[in-house]
């Protein structure tokens, strides 16, 4: 079982919209998923009830007790855990329960900067764990051709965290999806952004497969 935290402690990165998609392209990929909404504001858990019969299982655990309720869960192939923003207590839980900690982060200064606490955070618990936890930035909400969407991945390797090479761009149709409590891999399974959300499960697994058990 492999537990993927998607944090970050300033709003509007696109963390729950990463979190959603995430599960389901794991899910289509033929993994036993569950997805975990820690955020109080229960974004992932209203995504879930727009849609009757929605395949993405959500639960909410959103108490500082993440690590140990997960345990109460049963086995899955992957945990995806939308994290909370603004609530360092269950940032720090959430990292604790995570095997990969993925961060989202908007291709702006404001949002580059406002990483600091959380990467630190992180940065403590790699420590900790002697490398055990894995942890990457991807940038999300990208507008393609502009100077600050290219330049981001640079300032961020400041930070000592891996970029990855998948980003997720700015499209009406992920909250288009959102709002019908589907995912852009269900509406346009062969579009653009459904292959960029492919791309992003497939390099986040690379990271796995080069681990050895």
């Amino acid at each position: 079982m492999k537990v993927i935290a998607v944090l970050n402690q300033k709003g509007g990165a696109g963390k729950t919209t990463v979190a959603t998609h995430l599960a389901r392209a794991f899910q289509l990929s033929g993994a036993e998923v569950l997805l975990v909404d820690s955020d109080p504001q229960g974004s992932a858990r209203d995504w879930s009830a727009v849609r009757d019969n929605n395949p993405v299982t959500v639960v909410g655990i959103d108490r500082p007790t993440i690590e140990r309720d997960l345990k109460s869960l049963g086995r899955k192939d992957f945990i995806i855990i939308d994290g909370a923003p603004q609530a360092a207590n269950l940032a720090v839980s959430a990292i604790k329960a995570a095997d990969f900690i993925l961060i989202p982060v908007q291709p702006s200064p404001y949002d580059i900067w406002a990483t600091s606490d959380l990467v630190d955070l992180v940065q403590q618990r790699i420590e900790m764990t002697d490398g055990k936890l894995q942890a990457a930035f991807v940038i999300s909400r990208a507008i393609k051709g502009t100077k600050m969407s290219s330049e981001v991945g640079g300032a961020l390797e400041g930070y000592g965290l891996p970029v990855l090479e998948t980003r997720i761009t700015q499209r009406v149709i992920y909250p288009g999806s959102a709002a019908q409590g589907t995912t852009v891999l269900d509406e346009y399974p062969t579009g653009d952004a459904a292959m960029e959300i492919h791309a992003l499960a497939a390099e986040i697994k690379s990271f796995f497969d080069s681990t050895v058990e």
